[in-house]
Parts: structure tokens; sequence; C-alpha cells
């Protein structure tokens, strides 16, 4: 019932028109809760329902009976929960125009063939031709809507390689990363296995050659797969081609009239004929009409004269109508190095204030050199990135990249006083006055930074490139201050710090370089790289002394303690603990949690469980007056020697509160872990099922944040909990698990452990 429900929910999404970030905003939601009920992974609350409809303009009283027995069907189950079918297309055109016999032939296709590439220049409208026919194909294919662009054309960013491809599209099969290999003849021979298994479409869209998507093609199978590019597919087999060219005269008028907002008086034929019936000329030109009233056919056709009969002469027609403000903002946004961007990014990569960025963004929309993709955020198609790019080609891009990258690490420092963090924030330069966003609540906050974390990461990645090197410095260390805990993707933060560690070194400031390297360290430490992390941390531990810097060099000293626990040596990180305390001085209560815990679990781990309970419930009270999440540090360690002491009931308490504080701080890889704690006082409990529902939801929520090393750390302590209520099979399967992930992610530490637990239970 769940699945008919998103069904109905999807409907009334299409019918909105709205992409997925208004409608978030109209229904009080996420735009990832809001995903989630669409593909039918939550059952969402019935006056998000009420919120849907009404933007639908639909009645809701019909919609309950199918939500009350959704939401009862919702408990979790004992098995392993089946993937949620997937729709990741594009929002379709809303109204489609011409192309009736290309349509025609690809809906033909699907049902005689398994794969077709659509061809031909740019602006001929290859996407929209595929999204649409995928849309109309939905029904027959349930198995599920793939999507993924390939950026084989996109100005300014790398095509996506296979490899990452592969990974991509086995993950949106439900394939969990432990199981993904690492090498691309492997990922391509287990994305044709499971893709056999299903009916489901896949759009690879922008594909720069057949060597882009060889690997990504299936092999037996009833699925579809539909590939855009401005290339023919010449060199691949079995792949029906469908060329596009441009539009014929009568369907390129009836798309220049629905896009001018109606018929004009004058020769519509020769406005076509100077855009070269090509869809986006013909928009580009259309849009020019509509805004201008006082305009006929024959006023846009002498601005048409003006230039040759290409593409660029229709951008270059729009651009000479532009005032100098106008056009500097456009080729500013051909160096947007992200999706997409907001206007105080706009207003900062300009260095002007926002009011203004406002103003020329709206105006450039209304031209349509810029699209408005969802309220108050800003795209360009590829073709007019180009011809952005090229209006200052020569010019050095690297103070606006500047600009734009003391945004987001202003906008990163901003969420800090808001959101609980799991790490000590870290001095860095903000070097700029970007415009400040309005004050934002705890979950503002970290839908800012939801929102704009691609474009974070990107522009960290052009930063590195361009030497800038101070935000490029700050940027990468925010993003690990912030995103610990909470996002996920370790490896990805690991490496923003380790290609922007040379820019660290060129700032030659010590306190800067210390800091980088400590969170390079504690990076490393996270994705299970312990030896590489040691290094580091002990290199930042004698930046900091030299610098006079106590806070830092505890701070230092405490993860090299926490370096020790990872390997299971109690009694060294307890050396290094004692030690730190020592540096710490007066009124640092939040450096006296760490070390304090660290100490809780170095004592859990020797097997004093008293002394550990005694030890931290000292600090529980130090702990309220600073955050939620200190508070639930101390309950973990609390938990576990509670656990260690025979009080399972007691323990559980605990961990759920854990859980608990870490849903309503929105940190998903920590509250895994405290479910993984949750799951191992119920086995021992006796309450299997349970056990095995939550171990199961805590494992699939650090498969979606790409934690392999944590999966294994997760592992570990259930299969443990397992073999001690004398489940021997469970225990094998678990930590089989944990080996195959170690193995295969490089958790090289971890991998004698699984093998020895294994060896117990074989």
């Amino acid at each position: 019932m769940r699945d008919v429900l998103a069904g109905q929910l999807r409907q009334l999404r299409d019918m909105t028109g709205r992409s997925l970030r208004e409608l978030a905003r109209d229904v009080r939601g996420s735009s990832s809760s809001l995903s989630r009920y669409f593909s039918g992974q939550a059952v969402p609350p019935w006056p998000t329902v009420v919120a849907l409809c009404k933007a639908a303009g639909r009645d809701p009283r019909p919609l309950r009976e199918v939500w009350e027995r959704a939401k009862n069907e919702s408990q979790p189950s004992v098995t392993a929960a089946i993937a949620p079918v997937r729709n990741d297309l594009p929002h379709d055109i809303t109204a489609f125009t011409g192309r009736g016999e290309e349509l025609a032939a690809l809906l033909g296709a699907a049902r005689t063939t398994t794969m077709v590439a659509i061809d031909g220049m740019g602006g001929v409208g290859k996407t929209a031709l595929a999204v649409h026919g995928a849309h109309l194909l939905t029904a027959e294919f349930p198995g599920g809507q793939l999507y993924l662009d390939l950026h084989g054309f996109t100005p300014g960013r790398e095509p996506v390689e296979p490899t990452e491809a592969l990974r991509a599209l086995l993950a949106a099969l439900g394939v969990p990363p432990g199981r993904i290999p690492d090498g691309v003849t492997e990922r391509a021979a287990l994305w044709r296995s499971e893709l056999a298994a299903c009916r489901a479409i896949v759009l690879l869209d922008n594909a720069a050659d057949a060597d882009h998507v060889r690997d990504l093609l299936p092999g037996a199978g009833q699925s579809f797969v539909l590939i855009t590019s401005r290339r023919r597919m010449v060199g691949l087999d079995d792949v029906q081609p469908l060329s596009l060219d441009v539009l014929p005269t009568q369907e390129a008028a009836a798309l220049f009239v629905e896009s001018a907002g109606g018929a004009r008086p004058g020769d519509v034929g020769e406005v076509l004929r100077r855009c070269g019936n090509l869809p986006l000329a013909i928009r580009v030109a259309a849009a020019r009409l509509r805004h201008r009233p006082a305009w006929t056919l024959d006023t846009l056709v002498e601005r048409l004269r003006e230039g040759e009969l290409a593409v660029s002469d229709v951008f270059q027609m729009s651009l000479r109508q532009l005032d100098s403000g106008q056009r500097r903002m456009f080729g500013l946004l051909g160096l947007v190095p992200g999706e997409d961007i907001d206007a105080y990014g706009a207003a900062a990569l300009a260095g002007i204030p926002l009011a203004n960025a406002r103003s020329l963004l709206e105006d450039l929309v209304d031209v349509h050199l810029l699209q408005e993709s969802a309220a108050g955020r800003y795209r360009m198609h590829d073709l007019l990135r180009q011809a952005a790019r090229a209006e200052d080609a020569a010019a050095d891009p690297g103070p606006a990249i500047a600009r734009l990258a003391d945004y987001y690490l202003s906008g990163m420092l901003a969420t800090t006083e808001v959101i609980e963090l799991v790490v000590v924030p870290v001095p860095v330069i903000v070097s700029q006055r970007p415009p400040a966003l309005p004050d934002l609540s705890h979950d503002e906050a970290l839908d800012w930074l939801d929102i704009e974390w691609v474009n974070v990461t990107a522009t960290l990645s052009l930063a590195v490139e361009l030497r800038v090197d101070e935000p490029a410095v700050g940027l990468a260390q925010y993003a690990f201050v912030i995103s610990l805990g909470r996002r996920g993707g370790m490896p990805q933060l690991c490496r923003g710090l380790e290609v922007s560690r040379p820019a660290a070194e060129a700032l030659g400031e010590r306190r800067i370089l210390a800091s980088h390297r400590y969170l390079l360290g504690a990076a490393l430490l996270r994705v299970g790289r312990l030896e590489e992390a040691v290094p580091e941390l002990e290199a930042a531990r004698t930046l900091m002394a030299a610098e006079g810097d106590v806070v830092g060099e505890a701070l230092a000293v405490e993860q090299l303690a926490e370096v020790r626990l990872y390997a299971a040596d109690a009694d060294g990180a307890m050396e290094l603990l004692r030690e730190a305390a020592g540096l710490v001085p007066p009124r640092e209560d939040a450096v006296r949690v760490y070390i304090g815990v660290r100490l809780g679990r170095a004592l859990v781990l020797r097997g004093e469980y008293g002394k550990a309970h005694e030890v931290v419930s000292d600090l529980l009270e130090i702990a309220r007056e600073l955050d939620r999440q200190k508070v639930r540090m101390c309950l973990d360690v609390l938990g576990r020697s509670a656990l260690g002491r025979g009080d399972a009931r007691t323990a559980l308490d605990l961990a759920e509160q854990a859980v608990t504080i870490s849903r309503e701080t929105r940190h998903p890889v920590l509250e895994a872990i405290s479910r993984t704690d949750v799951s191992v006082a119920l086995r021992h409990l006796g309450d299997t099922e349970e056990a095995m529902a939550v171990h199961a939801e805590a494992m699939a929520l650090l498969e979606e944040a790409g934690e392999s090393h944590r999966m294994v750390r997760s592992l570990l302590p259930y299969a443990e909990a397992c073999l001690a209520m004398d489940d021997r099979e469970a225990a094998a399967r678990h930590f089989r698990q944990a080996l195959e992930i170690a193995v295969a992610h490089g958790v090289t530490y971890l991998v004698s452990t699984a093998r020895s637990g294994l060896a117990r239970v074989s």
C-alpha cells in the first residue's frame, strides 16, 4: 500500500508542475523528505499529504484511507527491506512541441530493441525528446527509471568516468556500497547482472562518445537504455540510432509562437531562418519578443539580421541588448563550477550588493539567458554557459571564484552558530565580505548546507585548481568540520583536505597549517587509514605546540588516542588521554568532554565498566550545558558500560536516547552508530527480530552515506552480540559481510578482526 500511496503522491507532484525544492518550500518540508515520500521509502505525515493536495488543487479526503493503510503497514520489517522503485527522470516539458515522428520511432523502438542513441547538435532538443519519451514509457518499465548526466560536453566540467557512472547506477539499483567492486570491468559485470533482473529505463544523457557509455550498456534482460550525445554512436553494436536535425518549419513555427506567448504580425519564416530552426535559438529569440510588447516580428528580424545564421549570433543578439551590468553578470555566471547558484552566491561572484544581483538575475531570466530552476536558484544551459565563458575568455577567473568561495565559506561559518558540531571549529580566513545570509534556524541552516553542498565541493575543486589558496583551505576544513556525522561521504572530505594541503602550506600561516593537518589526520582516521593518520596528527601536535596553542595540541593528542582506540589499544589510548587532559586549560569544557568520553571508551575496552560509568557520569551535566551532541557522546559510553555490567535494559534506554538526539539534530551517521548500540542491547535482551530490524536500519543509513569504514565497525559488534546469544549463523553472516567490505574498501586494520571472528563461528 505504501507504493500505491507513493504513486498517487507522484501524480500530485506532477500536477503541480513544480520542482522538488519548490514543493518542499510550499509544504514546509525538506526536499530529501519529499523524495522519500515520492519513492515510497517513507510514509509522510497526514498534514504533508494535505499540503501536497492543496498545492495540486485536489481534495485530500479520498487519499485518507490509502494513507492510513500505508501508515499501518510501515512498521520495520524483520527481513531486509526491498529497495523502492526509483524514478530519477528530470521533470517533463510541460508542453512538448513537435518531434512527432521521432517520438513515435522512440516509443516503437522501446518495444522491439534494448538501446536507442539520440544524436544531434547542441541545442537541438535531444534531452527534451529522451526525457519526454521516457516519461511516456514509465508504465511499461516498472523496474524503475534511472537518469544520469554524463557531462560529456558540459563546459568547465570533466566527463563522468565510467567507473563513477557505474557506481552511481549500481547505487540507484539499490546495490550497497560494500558490494560495489573497485574495477570498471567488475562494476560493469555487476551492473549487467543487476539490470537483467528488472525491467527499467536507463537514460544516459550527454555522452561524450561511444567509449564513454560502452561499459554502461546492458546485457541480457528487458531493460531499455536511452543515450543522448552530440556524436553518433557508430562504434556501438545493437544500438538503434535516432538522429535529430533542426525542427521542420511547421514545428519550428509552432514552438516559436508558443514560446513568444502568441502570434505577432510579420514574417515568422524569416525569424526561423535566422535561428536556423534550432529549438534553443528559437526559444531565446521568442523570449526577446515576448518581453518586448512593442516589437513586431519585423523588429526582431531586424535585430537578427545584424549577425550570421548561427546559434552564437542569436546569443550575441541577446547580449547586445544587455547593459554593461547585465552582460558582466552573464559572463561571470559562466564561471559557476556547480550545478546552480542562488542570488547571494551571484552577488558574491560579481562583488555587488544583493539587491543589484537579484535584479540582474531576473533580467537574464526574462531573456532566457538564464533558467530559474527553482525559486531563487539559477542555472545555465550548456550552450549558454559556453557563450558566457567566451564573453571574457582572457580574464583571470581567480578573483571571482575567490569571492564565490568566500560566500560559501561565510555561509558555513554562519551555520556553525546554530547547529551542533562534533569537532571543534578551526580558525579560517574570510578575506572578502560577501552578502550575509539572513538569520537561520537550526533546520534552515542544515537545509542550506544540503542545497549548496554540491556547489561547495565543486567550488573547492576549482579554487584548488586556480590556486585560490585561502578560500580553498577554508572550504576544505569547514566541509569536514560541518559534515562529520551528518552527510557522510568521508572519503570525499578526506580527498578535499588532501588536495588542498599544498594551499595550506603555501599560505605560510602555521596555525592554519596545524589545523589543516589535524583535520586531515582526523579524516584519515575516519576512513580507516590509521597508519597515514598518525603522522598528520603528530605534525599538527608539533605545530600547535610551537604556536603555544595548548587546546589545539590537546585535541591532536586526543585524536592520536582515538587512533589507539580504533586499534583496540586501550592502554596506549589512556596514556595519551591523560597527557591531553594535562594540557587543557580551565573553562575548555568541550575539550574536557571529548577527552573524558574517549577515556570512558578506553575503560570499556579494558572491561572496567564501573570506572567508565563514573568518569562519564561526571561529564554529563557539563555536556548538557554545551549541546545535544556532547550529551549523545556521553550516552553512547554510558550505554556500553551498562551493557558490560549486564544491565541490557539500561543500555537500551541510553542508546535510544542517543538515537533520538542524532535524529533531531540530523546527524544520520551518528544515528546509525547509536542504532547499532540499540540492536546489540536488543540482542542481549533476547528480542532477536527487533534487533535485526534496527541493525538493518543502521546499515541502510551508513550505506546511503557511503561510510564503508563505519559499516564494518557497525557489523563487528553486532556479530559479536549474535555470537554471545549463540546465534552462530547470524554471527557468521555479519562477520563475512564485514570482511568483504573491509577488503573491498581497504579498511585493512579490521580485516584480521573480521577473519578471526569468522573463524570462531566456522
